[in-house]
């Protein structure tokens, strides 16, 4: 049989409810950080609702935690984690405590109100000993609407905060693309002695690749293929300054052991997270046809003859950054003969696996590169990245930055 309520008594609790609404709206439209919502919420239904219990489980970075508890002689709910039975059922409507089998510190509550936000249960309401002057069917009804503009206010600031920090990461995004795409150089050599092209195909939005070509004299030219451990902004960042000490120390017109030495200090100082840059430096002299190199560490080019005979440029040093001084450095020199090619080149290329986890590897790098070493360069990368697509498992899903230069020596 239903309650009774006089029509005084109704006009009382109703201005009793609109107050509640008033104090939390005001609270949120003032903006009032979460935990002062949370207080204010607490405050309004013990003040005005007259609601002596209450605890409130709330749904954070997918973490349920109690973030209100308050009434005489209950636990520590805060200490207390949500019983397993309601997370398994996952109620939708409101249900009576006593029907959920909970154990006797929950006795003292009696309702349990969901709270849904877009299809999601983002918190559970659990109150007790409602005002006696109440209908409960009314009394439900309200709290569930209280809770939900809370709850959904909470939320809302959750995912602008989300919004927030995207948008910041997307224009950090945007600036180290830009810093990384400034890096790389606007023209490449072509001319009568050599010539060169570069391709550049990023795993991520922030590669950690790098190349550079830069003219020392008319005669000499300095090309650099390198690669940052780790990627996104901070790889670029260190990319970034390892460009700018290597074009200040040409620049001074240092050579390429000081060059290499002076690099690997700036990078062991600067480098975060135990970050490191593996490396090939060559200068090619036009007039002499040598070709001074240092390898750090990195995946050795390969210089094919005309008469198909290789060479692998292996020597240097280690990876840059891991020592204060590096442990030993040799600069190496070669001749290069007429119509030979050399292709430097970062792990991304050759560190592809087939359906049989078989790697394309160095081998596979140098079985194409003499049957096509005498198409156009555009065409050798164009087709050279093909080649890797097709032995790849995963097709044009490649696990890390490619990054290839290229360079005929006519």
């Amino acid at each position: 049989m239903s309650k009774y309520i006089s029509p005084e008594k109704r006009l009382f609790l109703k201005e009793r409810e609109l107050g509640a609404l008033l104090e939390i709206t005001q609270a949120i439209t003032l903006d009032s950080p979460e935990a002062a919502l949370y207080k204010i919420f607490q405050f309004t239904l013990l003040g005005q609702l007259n609601i002596r219990r209450m605890v409130l489980y709330v749904k954070e970075e997918g973490q349920w935690q109690c973030v209100v508890s308050f009434g005489g002689g209950m636990v520590d709910f805060y200490r207390l984690p949500l019983p397993e039975h309601i997370l398994e059922h996952s109620p939708t409507q409101p249900v009576p405590v006593a029907d959920l089998g909970l154990g006797d510190e929950w006795h003292q509550l009696e309702l349990l109100i969901p709270v849904q936000h877009r299809g999601e249960t983002l918190a559970y309401v659990l109150i007790g000993n409602v005002h006696d002057d109440y209908v409960p069917e009314e009394a439900t009804k309200f709290l569930e609407t209280l809770s939900n503009i809370l709850i959904g206010a909470v939320e809302n600031r959750r995912l602008g905060r989300q919004r927030v920090a995207a948008a910041a990461m997307r224009k950090e995004i945007e600036i180290a693309q830009e810093v990384q795409t400034m890096l790389f150089p606007r023209s490449l050599p072509n001319d009568a002695d050599v010539a060169v092209h570069a391709s550049y195909v990023p795993h991520t939005a922030i590669g950690g690749d790098y190349y550079d070509v830069v003219p020392i004299d008319k005669n000499r030219f300095l090309f650099c293929v390198a690669d940052v451990s780790g990627k996104g902004v901070p790889a670029s960042l260190l990319m970034s300054n390892f460009q700018a000490g290597l074009r200040t120390l040409l620049r001074q017109q240092a050579d390429l052991a000081t060059i290499v030495a002076e690099l690997n200090n700036l990078i062991y100082r600067n480098a975060v997270s135990e970050k490191f840059i593996t490396a090939f430096f060559g200068i090619y002299d036009r007039a002499t046809r040598e070709l001074e190199y240092v390898n750090a560490g990195h995946n050795s080019p390969i210089l094919l003859c005309d008469d198909h005979h290789h060479e692998l440029l292996a020597d240097g040093t280690t990876m840059l950054g891991i020592f204060e001084e590096l442990p030993f450095l040799k600069v190496q020199k070669t001749n290069v003969p007429s119509r030979s090619l050399l292709l430097t080149y970062t792990d991304g290329l050759t560190e592809v696996f087939d359906q049989e986890v078989e790697e394309f590897g160095e081998e596979g790098v140098l079985n194409f590169l003499r049957q096509s070493r005498y198409v156009p360069l555009p065409t050798l990368h164009r087709e050279l990245l093909q080649e890797i697509e097709g032995f790849n498992s995963e097709g044009s899903h490649f696990a890390d930055d490619i990054t290839i230069l290229t360079c005929r020596f006519k």
